[in-house]
């Protein structure tokens, strides 16, 4: 049991840090595309090697839609919290717009309560005003630079929260790998027309051309990390449980730092540091109140 524990919590700290050496990926095509066309070839990229290896495994019946309302939901979270930290890394330090998305459990937990009917607890409420804390303290120091462009994290940690709820909503209802095509198939639906709508918008950074091949070769990258990630997480929850492995996401934090210090020189400061302590301790007091908080896992 021990073993298998300790097998479970180093997959899912592989996991996690294969999820952030990605996110770098995308930080070096900032400036080169459209952040919502580079969410767009990701997850179309995903979607087919998904689709493929879902045919092999299952057939035609893999590819069914259970509760295609909630499989909508989880979609267009996970699309939106895509577009928003794409959009985000391309602006600010990978390590800021990590932290942010740390809010992710705390809002999910509140948006369970208003729409699961889950039991409102004093943890929660503690947590979500620490939390917010957390993140205008980690944003003070550039917000007046950033603008609107300091929500984008924001946006990417409610999307995350919506696809964790419909999660909930649709546990056990297909094997991982059908719950994973339908939601990645959804999102790259809807990434696409994000990235159309830019494209005709007349805002030069979200300009869709013809990108350099490098650009795509990164897209892939980031594809291929990303369902590697999702995979180990999945395998060290299988071994170590939910609730064991949840805190081994605050590694995405440690090496966000490491990797936006040494590729894009990005030092973080005192305040910075002090935001995301904040941020995270929130969510660890979190999980230990409730036991049950599940990793976040963007995908």
């Amino acid at each position: 049991m021990q073993h298998d524990e300790r097998t479970g919590l180093l997959l899912a700290l592989l996991g996690f840090s294969v999820l952030s050496a990605g996110d770098a990926v995308v930080k070096t095509m900032a400036g080169d595309w459209s952040p919502a066309a580079v969410a767009a070839l990701r997850y179309t990229i995903g979607t087919v090697g998904l689709g493929v290896l879902l045919w092999w495994r299952e057939g035609r019946k893999g590819f069914a839609y259970p509760r295609p309302g909630v499989q909508l939901m989880r979609g267009l979270g996970v699309g939106g919290a895509t577009l928003g930290f794409f959009s985000a890394v391309f602006v600010m330090p990978l390590a800021t717009a990590t932290a942010i998305v740390f809010l992710s459990p705390i809002i999910t937990a509140i948006l369970a309560i208003m729409f699961l009917g889950e039991p409102s607890r004093r943890a929660t409420w503690v947590a979500a005003i620490a939390g917010f804390i957390g993140v205008l303290v980690l944003l003070r120091p550039g917000f007046s630079d950033l603008g609107w462009a300091a929500a984008l994290p924001l946006v990417s940690a409610f999307g995350v929260s919506l696809m964790m709820l419909g999660n909930r909503m649709s546990a056990n209802l297909a094997s991982p790998l059908a719950m994973q095509f339908s939601i990645a198939s959804i999102a790259a639906v809807f990434l696409v027309l994000a990235a159309a709508i830019g494209a005709y918008s007349g805002v030069e950074a979200l300009a869709v051309g013809s990108p350099d091949w490098t650009v795509v070769a990164r897209c892939a990258i980031v594809a291929l990390t990303a369902t590697t990630a999702h995979w180990l997480v999945f395998l060290g929850t299988t071994r170590a449980g939910a609730a064991t492995i949840a805190p081994t996401t605050y590694v995405q934090m440690i090496v966000a730092v490491l990797l936006g210090m040494v590729l894009f020189g990005d030092v973080p400061d005192a305040l910075t540091l002090l935001g995301a302590v904040i941020i995270i301790g929130a969510g660890l007091y979190l999980w230990r109140e409730t036991g049950r908080a599940p990793p976040q896992v963007r995908e």
